[in-house]
């Protein structure tokens, strides 16, 4: 078979870099190394069209234990000997395609690279992306991943604790599939996935490799299209019965001290982990690939490279020593085989049979080695004009509030998750404190040390369409926010970029900006990026998907005493308003989804002030003068008034703002704002604690009905089944009960 550029073209790779390749080879590659550069050199892989910018991010400091980047995940100091490894990465494109299976794996995958340093997963979350969910294929979608993510993680035994999940038209195709582990280890237990030794056995352990997979790195580096379904071979088929054994048994053998590095096999499989082991030690590889335990036969060289199967992992182990590795997985009932050895030329040797089959320099083939770097061109979207020309005075103000806010906390976006979530097991394992307690950041106890970790997943991505760099910041802000106002200091930030088509330059605009602000906002919050995942081309036939720079952050409780819940706690508690109150409706979902106005800014957000105000919000709980605290965000004030009014059956009497807009002062979203409650002897030292901070006095909570400007807005258990089953009543088809006329 003559290899050519038309055969790289096949595999996804350029003409300008099969030249590349073969020049770093000195010939041409054969088909078996173009298969490998392929998957490493993809962008799933290889970050070869991000990589520039996303070293502007901060990624040392604060409690960090590791350089972002480092290992397969990101390790924060908790002090007491114990740290947090956490990281978020993508599953989208094998989600689009088979959502089950899509969204499985990535649960599956995302865990691995937390145990894969030694650490025991501790939580999940999980962030997802929609279209119209009254449409049958957002239905189809939307039952398949979260069935998948019920799952396996149910079965795997680790909580799900938390999450977020937005409907928009533009995912429609292309829908984003989210995950995130968190785990702990202790100090002085983790493990590089580094090879080390010359002489070293290099082993093979966990499940068997089938053809499920192959070419799922250079899949997620590619469009999705109406083809796309005949590439199912490319999504993984997970077993998490498999991987909670493979899960005790790398830990028990990491006790032993005979394990030198490990790397999980995810993304482009036995090629990645070699590859990025041996390049990390400087050293190559001698590797047998008809020695690799296969569940189907007659699986040639490439496919064994490439094959994504999952609950798999690549160990160096000291030699001789390899019999106590041995024993420990057939203990777990687990596949385990010795495929090679360590070598000192950093050369990666593959065999099949005797027969060399591939021979390539380690370092060739990864990031911050031979794969390219490209930067692209980027300019202003075209579509920014129009944003920028919204006149909220062209907004009529509703004449009835009531009926506006019925609609408002019936949309999906916003209403209660609990169809999604009541699939999840969010106490397998008991580790969690709080998870069903009502935070804005799920509370998980840390067993060892007594402190909790409060973690969150937020962005909104309608905010960074209309301002990549402020929308960026907006979502750094608000994760922080969570974590605060549950009685939490944030730690570090996790990252999942999806974009659109990084050759668009519309797109890439919006990379880079959203880079620069989510850069200045972890600054500015000593949150340094530890660590995360790029999806490019996420597209719809239409365009691509809003920028979605999903952050998953980290919080210490260093005292669950001082944990804060969001809940109203009595009848007679007064009701603040910390921080200000504008007439804004930007970007918030009154305004597209009720008003129809499609494009208009981001919400006013100004990152000094969203500083002030966490700084002081900490202060309020550490000293014991709030009662309960929550953030506003998706729907403004009345919706977090409601949020805070449901797990007690308690209302609410407040007057709206005299000189704002009642729909901007109701529904508006702009940021750097908490609502509290305080206990009425508490008032004078709660306001004397805000100095210099902006705040309002609204009310006071109620025994359990609404009360706006005098009027009845009826009883706070109407208002809770309405939000409860509004995504029920969607699923099942059943007509919006709204009213019969337009509030407009």
């Amino acid at each position: 078979m003559e290899i050519t550029a038309h055969t790289a073209k096949q595999l996804r790779l350029t003409e300008a870099e099969f030249e590349l390749i073969t020049q770093k080879l000195g010939r041409t590659p054969n088909f078996n190394e173009l298969c490998a550069f392929s998957g490493m050199w993809s962008e799933h892989c290889s970050y070869k069209n991000s990589i520039k910018w996303l070293k502007t991010l901060p990624r040392e400091g604060g409690r960090m234990l590791v350089k972002a980047g480092e290992e397969n995940a990101g390790l924060m100091d908790i002090g007491d000997g114990y740290g947090v490894v956490f990281k978020i990465e993508s599953h989208n494109h094998p989600s689009a395609i088979e959502p089950f299976q899509g969204a499985a794996t990535g649960v599956g995958g995302i865990h691995r690279d937390i145990f894969t340093m030694g650490a025991r997963p501790i939580a999940a979350l999980n962030s997802l992306r929609f279209g119209k969910l009254e449409e049958e294929k957002t239905q189809h979608l939307l039952a398949g991943v979260v069935h998948g993510i019920g799952h396996y993680g149910n079965c795997f035994g680790v909580p799900t604790v938390g999450g977020e999940i937005y409907f928009e038209g533009c995912y429609h195709t292309n829908p984003l599939v989210n995950a995130m582990s968190v785990g702990i280890v202790k100090a002085g237990a983790t493990v590089s996935a580094t090879a080390e030794g010359t002489g070293n056995p290099v082993m093979y352990v966990g499940s068997a490799t089938g053809k499920d997979g192959i070419g799922g790195a250079s899949f997620a580096s590619a469009d999705i299209t109406s083809d796309s379904v005949q590439e199912l071979p490319a999504v993984q088929v997970g077993d998490p019965f498999q991987e909670k054994k493979l899960l005790e048994a790398c830990l028990e053998v990491l006790a032993t001290g005979a394990v030198v590095g490990m790397q999980d096999m995810g993304a482009a499989g036995i090629i990645c982990s070699t590859a990025e082991m041996s390049a990390k030690g400087g050293v190559g590889m001698r590797i047998d690939l008809d020695k690799v335990p296969m569940r189907q036969q007659n699986m040639k060289a490439w496919e064994l490279l490439l094959s994504e199967s999952q609950e798999r992992m690549l160990l160096v182990v000291a030699k001789g020593r390899e019999e106590e590795v041995n024993a420990v997985f057939r203990k777990w009932d687990l596949e385990s085989a010795v495929i090679g050895t360590v070598t000192d030329d950093g050369l990666l040797k593959f065999y099949m049979h005797g027969t060399l089959e591939a021979e390539i320099p380690a370092q060739e083939l990864v990031l911050g080695g031979g794969a390219p770097q490209y930067d692209r061109e980027y300019r202003e979207p075209a579509y920014f004009a129009q944003a920028k020309s919204f006149d909220i005075n062209t907004i009529g103000e509703p004449g009835d509030l009531k009926a506006v806010a019925q609609q408002l906390i019936s949309l999906p976006s916003i209403a209660s998750k609990r169809w999604i979530f009541n699939q999840y097991d969010s106490m397998v394992g008991t580790n969690n404190t709080s998870t069903n307690a009502p935070t804005d950041a799920p509370v998980v106890l840390v067993k060892e040390t007594g402190k909790g970790l409060a973690v969150t997943v937020d962005c909104n991505s309608r905010y960074v369409h209309a301002d990549p760099y402020k929308g960026a910041m907006i979502a750094v802000a608000e994760a922080a926010r969570n974590i605060v106002v549950s009685g939490g200091q944030p730690l570090g930030v996790t990252n999942c970029l999806n974009f659109g088509n990084p050759f668009d330059p519309e797109v890439y605009y919006q990379f880079v900006h959203a880079v620069k602000g989510m850069g200045d906002a972890c600054r500015r919050f000593e949150t340094p990026v530890t660590g995360g995942n790029v999806s490019f081309y996420n597209q719809n036939p239409d365009g691509p998907v809003y920028p979605t720079p999903t952050i998953g952050m980290v919080g210490l409780v260093e005292d669950l005493n001082k944990k804060m819940s969001l809940a109203f706690e009595a009848e007679g508690d007064l009701l603040y308003l910390v921080g200000t109150s504008r007439n804004d409706l930007a970007s918030s979902e009154y305004l597209q989804k009720l008003r129809g106005v499609a494009l208009s800014p981001a919400p006013h957000f100004d990152l000094e002030e969203e500083y002030a105000l966490q700084q002081t919000v900490s202060a309020l709980i550490a000293d014991g003068r709030i009662a309960s605290a929550h953030d506003l965000s998706e729907g403004g004030l009345f919706v977090a008034l409601c949020e805070s009014g449901f797990p007690r059956g308690l209302g609410f009497a407040i007057e709206t703002h005299k000189e704002l807009r009642k729909d901007a002062f109701l529904f508006g979203e702009a940021q750097s704002r908490v609502l509290v409650s305080v206990k009425p002897q508490q008032a004078a030292a709660f306001q004397d604690a805000l100095a210099g901070v902006a705040f309002e006095r609204l009310g006071s909570v109620t025994s359990g009905h609404l009360t706006i400007d005098g009027e009845g807005w009826g009883g706070i258990s109407e208002w809770k089944e309405r939000y409860d089953t509004a995504i029920e009543r969607m699923l099942q088809a059943v007509p919006e009960v709204a009213g019969p006329t337009s509030p407009f």
